[in-house]
């Protein structure tokens, strides 16, 4: 016999594994976001078309979830995938985003991608209120466990939960502005004390930005003046985050950061982060640890730096000049980027 009873609950199944939001700019979106991480179990394969009700008991609860264009891309497009049948982690994307517009909070940015491991999702979705966000997580994910085991009446006590807890306090966004960030696999401790060692205020902030934490909780700062990307041959994320596409998208998150006409210092034939930093407004410098730098690198490069006979060897607007030996017990990139970040900061001064 098949049927409701048949299948197992999915208030028992469907289980939240990691529950956090974003201050800044992040891996997601430009704006703060709200992340779940879901093991749904048996639901894996469960979908709404095969939970008889599920979607009616949603709608009827929500009407608004009409207005849920998804990817159908129209008025309705929600409904008609949770008819075809769609699976709970998006379910539950949407549900979040209109517990919050039925509360009163305008958002609309949602995405549901699988997760770190095996048989995981992870969510997010935009807020305009952290602990609103987070609460309408929990809240959500009790909606579709109940619309799913046929439970679901009402939403009306979330959405009053949701309301008193948006007149209190909130967390307060980021402001901070730093001078640099820096990110990359390896590398980054000496490239940020080397340009530390060659700033005339050493006090100024230099950041490194590990590629885990910026998966994690997004950007620690709100503007740099500039970024310096080192690679993209991340270690400590999960390995789905080091396959190139999106250990670049990862990397990329510092551009989106840098104040206008503000500067990447980029690898040579990095050519999809050299690009991704000039369509976000900001100049790109280029670097390289040896001497094998493209005509294509140089044609819009702001100045390149490469090592030439153990030297730093920079070519800017003020013409080519000499950064210095290299340090052979140190990586040399990290050491090239950060005399072309410094150089390019000091030029900017003279103007």
């Amino acid at each position: 016999m098949t049927g409701v009873a048949a299948r197992p609950e999915a208030a028992s199944e469907i289980r939240m594994t990691m529950l956090h939001a974003t201050r800044g700019k992040n891996f997601w979106s430009l704006r703060p976001v709200t992340r779940m991480d879901l093991q749904v179990g048996a639901f894996d394969e469960i979908s709404s078309a095969e939970a008889a009700g599920t979607t009616e008991r949603l709608v009827a609860a929500m009407p608004g979830l009409v207005e849920h264009r998804c990817s159908i891309g129209e008025r309705g497009g929600l409904i008609v995938r949770l008819r075809r049948g769609t699976y709970a982690p998006h379910i539950i994307e949407h549900v979040a985003l209109e517990l919050q517009t039925m509360m009163g909070h305008e958002v609309g940015f949602g995405r549901t991608r699988g997760g770190d491991v095996e048989g995981e999702y992870t969510l997010v979705f935009e807020h305009r209120h952290e602990q609103v966000g987070l609460r309408a997580a929990a809240l959500a994910l009790e909606v579709v466990q109940q619309a799913f085991d046929g439970v679901l009446e009402s939403v009306d006590a979330a959405v009053t939960e949701l309301r008193a807890i948006a007149e209190g306090p909130d967390t307060p966004p980021l402001h901070g502005r730093v001078l640099c960030g820096i990110i990359g696999g390896d590398g980054r401790a000496e490239a940020q004390q080397a340009l530390r060692e060659r700033l005339e205020d050493p006090e100024q902030l230099v950041i490194d930005v590990s590629p885990n934490y910026l998966l994690q909780a997004g950007l620690p700062y709100a503007r740099s003046r500039m970024a310096i990307i080192l690679d993209a041959e991340l270690t400590d994320v999960p390995p789905r985050y080091q396959e190139e596409e999106l250990a670049i998208k990862l990397v990329n998150v510092l551009c989106d950061a840098v104040e206008r006409d503000g500067m990447v210092i980029c690898p040579a034939k990095a050519w999809e982060i050299q690009d991704y930093a000039r369509d976000s407004g900001c100049r790109v410098a280029v670097f390289a640890a040896d001497e094998r730098v493209t005509s294509r690198d140089t044609r819009r490069a702001r100045a390149v730096a490469l090592v030439r006979d153990g030297r730093i060897v920079i070519d800017g607007c003020d013409g080519v000049s000499d950064a210095g030996a290299l340090d052979p017990a140190l990586p040399a990139a990290p050491q090239v980027a950060a005399a072309l970040a410094a150089t390019t900061l000091c030029t900017e001064c003279r103007r």
